[in-house]
């Protein structure tokens, strides 16, 4: 299958055929990786990384991927890009791409980087914005089908806020697949009803399902993946966090929600995650509302039915085959 120049923005842009087809090169890569063999597939290209929006794994993942590809990076920190301020998005893409061979963008709404690739003569992949998180679902299905063998048929639940990028990929990523995706949480934080829509089409077709439900028992039953990320957004006014908490403290991932799952069902979150005072933010939340956790439970969060580090690796190991094809 031949990706070359393509960008990676949304998974809504990929058909099932060409995901599988980027897990199976990530499974390989990631093999080669453990057995020491190297992959210096792109020696000597180069690639830029704008971040907006700091981060832990995504910078890692994008970096050691790189390196192990034989190319250079360069890093910009929020600090070192005038993209947007000095500098227009079409113009910060012309600049780059004449420059360096990909471009990453991680910031904050999806026109963004969807300018970026439209003006930009090289591929463009997608670190984070506020719609989408694709490559964090690669490394998803990637640990999924790790797990199970399979992706087809596999219920996954999102529980807590699903308006935004990680409930909208989710949904996506599991409608394309012929999975069945269930966002369980209070009716004001389901995705929007156009992007609900759509992903009921694709999923009619591929054999999935999308559910949304406020019942927990509904939501939870035969799940073999129950999935939740962070409520609230650093920065955001104390109002919103108290309503958030409020009203999405029903869904936290707690060992009761574990145990109405499928008995052998996973826990998933992509990280960050406040699970327990240990952190800075941890400690500024209990001082504020009073609370220890907030979206999952610190017993299921170290349980042995996390995955959550071994889908950190794989965001490596996905970014990787995504560059790798489209350079």
């Amino acid at each position: 299958m031949n990706l070359r120049g393509r960008h990676f923005l949304k998974l809504l842009d990929y058909s099932k055929e060409e995901i599988n087809y980027l897990l199976e090169l990530a499974a390989d890569l990631k093999e080669k990786k453990k057995e020491r063999i190297f992959t210096e597939y792109h020696k000597g290209k180069n690639i830029a990384l704008i971040f907006e929006k700091t981060s832990t794994r995504t910078r890692c993942a994008f970096e050691v991927a790189a390196y192990d590809l034989g190319m250079n990076v360069t890093y910009l920190d929020p600090s070192c890009s005038q993209i947007g301020k000095k500098e227009s998005t079409a113009d910060t893409a012309r600049v780059l791409s004449s420059m360096y061979d990909g471009i990453e963008y991680r910031g904050f709404e999806q026109d963004i980087v969807e300018e970026l690739a439209l003006y930009s003569g090289v591929p463009v992949w997608n670190g984070l914005t506020n719609e989408f998180h694709p490559t964090q679902m690669l490394a998803d299905l990637l640990t999924i089908k790790e797990h199970f063998g399979e992706l087809a048929g596999i219920k996954l639940t999102y529980m807590g806020d699903a308006r935004y990028n990680m409930g909208n990929s989710l949904m996506v990523a599991c409608a394309r697949m012929g999975m069945h995706f269930t966002a369980c949480t209070a009716a004001e934080y389901f995705p929007a009803p156009e992007l609900v829509s759509e992903c009921e089409e694709i999923a009619e077709a591929s054999g999935g399902s999308i559910t949304l439900t406020e019942d927990i028992a509904v939501g939870t039953a035969g799940a073999k993946v129950i999935y939740t990320d962070v409520w609230v957004s650093m920065g955001e006014p104390d109002e919103i966090w108290e309503k958030r908490i409020r009203d999405l403290k029903p869904y936290q991932v707690n060992a009761n929600v574990m145990k109405q799952a499928d008995q052998d069902a996973v826990f998933m979150h992509c990280l960050p995650a406040f699970h327990d005072i240990k952190t800075a933010t941890g400690k500024e939340i209990y001082q504020k509302f009073g609370i220890t956790e907030m979206e999952v439970t610190d017993e299921v969060f170290e349980s042995a039915r996390s995955v959550v580090f071994e889908e950190a690796e794989n965001r490596m190991h996905t970014i990787k085959a995504i560059m790798a094809a489209t350079l």
